[in-house]
């Protein structure tokens, strides 16, 4: 564990959530106050938030063409690295829209309400409802999902991509210490998206044909805890 004692997280939480969403001018713009949140928080160490300033200040001098375009190469362009999380649980598999609609119950008993484009696995939104939680909630609730963050965190590490910092960071507010593990390559575009054969026993990217082992999925504890204000972790 990286540190036994969950602290204030909020500004910290809603801070990598933007920083992992698209850069664009207006995230550009907004990254000095960003960085100065960062510190007057102080939730991360020292190191791990430098890291993030120099992030932050690749993606404020980089050519924004080039920024914009390493930013899709590096998240929407492969499975390893994707930040909608229950890719790496269910694939494409059936049994991801239960789990999605089972996570916005969650952002909906807390109060939260999603906007017609977003999805409810996207890393982002996942911080965004992190924040509005109290710190023992919010580490308890990132740390169910410490294994995927890991192996996204060690695809990013493998590409030697700068984004991999703020996955060490989103593990630290889970009272996780980061650590690379074994990442499977990427297969081909054409491979990834390609049909399964009609009445194969399998419908989609996921699912076991018959005859083949049936893969164990993981679902979220149903108990409440004193401080969610009606959100389960």
């Amino acid at each position: 564990m990286f540190n036994r004692k969950a602290k204030d997280h909020r500004l910290t939480a809603r801070v990598l959530a933007a920083l992992l969403g698209y850069p664009g001018a207006e995230l550009r713009a907004a990254l000095p106050e960003l960085a100065q949140a960062l510190d007057d928080e102080a939730v991360l160490p020292p190191p791990r938030r430098q890291e993030l300033r120099a992030l932050m200040l690749s993606l404020l001098r980089g050519d924004p063409y080039e920024v914009e375009e390493r930013y899709v190469e590096t998240f929407d362009r492969g499975r390893s690295t994707s930040l909608h999380l229950f890719e790496h649980v269910h694939g494409d598999s059936r049994e991801r829209g239960p789990a999605m609609i089972d996570l916005v119950e969650t952002y909906a008993q807390a109060g939260l309400q999603l906007g017609d484009t977003e999805l409810p696995d996207h890393l982002p939104v996942v911080l965004e409802f992190v924040s509005t939680q109290p710190p023992t909630v919010a580490r308890e609730f990132l740390g169910e999902m410490a294994h995927i963050l890991n192996a996204v965190f060690s695809a990013l590490l493998k590409r030697e991509s700068p984004y991999a910092c703020v996955l060490a960071a989103v593990l630290e507010l889970a009272g996780e210490r980061p650590q690379a593990v074994k990442v499977q390559a990427d297969e081909p575009l054409d491979e990834a998206w390609a049909e399964p054969p009609a009445f194969d026993g399998c419908s989609t990217r996921g699912q076991a044909a018959p005859g083949q082992p049936q893969p164990i999925h993981i679902v979220r504890k149903t108990t409440s805890h004193p401080d969610s204000q009606g959100a389960r972790a």
